[in-house]
């Protein structure tokens, strides 16, 4: 039973993290609009992409956030188990939300990447705190 609880956890943690991963996924296989010049319009699509330094590295914020949840060990404890999973699940949305900060341009995004920071850093507080405790 417990082991089913571990999955379940694990899902709960990777599901936001998969479905951003196949959104950048998705965006990366658009079509670009048609170029207005002629050399261009000889380049292939892949060539005429661009991603912004911010979207990569979200890209591979994610990538090892989700490597990181799916090779860190099991205790066989549920609660600790979810403890450091979400912890380390925090740990990338801030690390994320400071790439919107410092590489954003929408304001509506800044400030829900500020809000994000804030609540996610107080949660990885608590199960700092929580975790301190179970040694």
């Amino acid at each position: 039973m417990k082991h089913g609880i571990l999955k379940s956890i694990r899902a709960a943690c990777l599901v936001p993290l998969s479905g951003l991963c196949m959104m950048s996924a998705v965006q990366a296989q658009a079509p670009m609009p048609a170029a207005s010049s002629a050399p261009m319009s000889n380049m292939s699509q892949g060539a005429m992409q661009h991603t912004s330094p911010g979207s990569e590295g979200m890209k591979h914020s994610m990538m090892s956030g989700m490597e990181g949840m799916n090779t860190m060990p099991m205790t066989g404890d549920t609660d600790k188990d979810f403890a450091m999973m979400m912890k380390m699940h925090h740990q990338q949305g801030v690390k994320m939300a400071k790439m919107e900060l410092s590489q954003g341009k929408s304001p509506a995004m800044k400030a829900m990447a500020k809000k994000i920071i804030a609540a996610q850093n107080k949660e990885i507080t608590q199960f700092d705190q929580w975790l301190s405790k179970q040694k």
